[in-house]
């Protein structure tokens, strides 16, 4: 199946019981390809709305998967706010919190929330608080191929962590025929590519292999790539642009790179009834089941990586901002409080379904927006 731009619904409720949020959304996008494309009437309504805070830099940086959203954002407030001049730097989420913890950064972007030593580092710069995930998007990552002669493919959990662990090594191994009786899979070697740097894309993706196919991935879920073999690129784009190039190709980014370079993605076999195809509605409906694990003001997130609901893909990360809740930069904190009410409102929310992302979840919204005007 050839991998066409796919339209969206929004995510669904959380945690705390529950409702819904179901709006259009197309998929997720990070990196350094600039996938973004203008915003249009309602990007122009949604810049009308903005209430500014602030003047000078609003420096940030972190995962390249809410790159071409920040590059939205930051377009439509610039424009309503041009006292305020924002540069974020999308080399992934590992640097950006490194740079958030060593101060040299407003707050950071990341795939995933933060762990127990980078919180304790956060306090450094937190004076007096410390680092908070404020969830802000959420999408699928896809798992995409190049495969001459074969448009559509469905892998599961197994199957994948042996591709990717090198186990498996050519495209008519047994286990991948069983799950496509009616391919033609030639005898290619397996290209498998993974991210040459520290990426929530690549700890999400462990996460998902090592509660989905405990038995064949047996790594830790870290940013950095941990499995021997295979090849490696820089940022989502990178491994995009190989598999793009490269005959036998596999790799993950979120959909958007594959979206924006034609590329097949797998179905996944998750033990549903029928397999589940990367978009952002399927993405939705396992994001749905999220769980806020965070304390306080912190919304670090739980999610179902080995989901069998009917249509719910498993393969799924949520970007956060992570700032302090008290201690931040003073000559920073009132923009970056202006900016992120901006990026968590409805209108800053909304425009990112016709840009592909997947707005969050209604109720996790209104927490974030609820604790953006308290950080301090």
């Amino acid at each position: 199946m050839k991998l066409q731009r796919r339209n969206v619904r929004g995510l669904r409720a959380l945690t705390v019981g529950a409702a819904a949020v179901s709006t259009a959304l197309l998929l997720t996008a990070c990196g350094s390809d600039d996938n973004t494309q203008q915003g249009g009437e309602d990007a122009t309504k949604a810049a009308g709305n903005i209430k500014c805070g602030g003047e000078g830099k609003l420096l940030a940086s972190g995962s390249s998967a809410q790159k071409n959203a920040m590059d939205l954002w930051i377009k439509n407030y610039m424009a309503a706010c041009p006292d305020v001049q924002i540069n974020y730097n999308p080399i992934g989420s590992g640097g950006g919190i490194t740079q958030f913890n060593q101060g040299t950064t407003a707050f950071a972007g990341s795939d995933s929330a933060l762990k127990e030593d980078e919180v304790e580092a956060s306090k450094k710069i937190c004076k007096s608080g410390q680092g908070i995930n404020l969830p802000m998007v959420g999408g699928p990552v896809a798992i995409s191929y190049n495969l001459s002669g074969v448009d559509e493919l469905v892998l599961d959990a197994p199957t994948i962590a042996k591709i990717f662990d090198s186990k498996i090594k050519k495209w008519d191994d047994a286990a991948i025929k069983k799950l496509n009786p009616d391919a033609e899979l030639p005898s290619t070697d397996i290209q498998a590519f993974h991210r040459s740097d520290e990426s929530g894309t690549t700890q999400n993706l462990g996460k998902y292999l090592a509660e989905a196919a405990p038995d064949d991935w047996k790594y830790e879920a870290e940013k950095s790539w941990p499995a021997k073999g295979g090849q490696s690129a820089s940022g989502s784009s990178g491994v995009a642009a190989q598999v793009k190039q490269v005959e036998g190709a596999i790799g993950y980014f979120e959909l958007s790179y594959a979206t924006s370079n034609n590329l097949n993605s797998v179905k996944i076999d998750t033990g549903a009834a029928e397999p589940v195809e990367a978009t952002s509605d399927n993405a939705s409906k396992a994001i749905a089941a999220a769980k806020v694990v965070g304390e306080g003001d912190d919304l670090a997130l739980e999610l179902d990586y080995a989901t069998k609901a009917e249509s719910a893909y498993p393969i799924i990360l949520v970007t956060y901002e992570i700032a302090c809740d008290k201690g931040n930069k003073a000559d920073s904190l009132e923009a970056m409080k202006s900016f992120l009410t901006y990026t968590a409102s409805e209108d800053g929310q909304k425009i990112l379904s016709e840009e592909g992302y997947a707005p969050i979840p209604a109720e996790i919204a209104t927490k974030v927006r609820e604790i953006i005007p308290t950080l301090s």
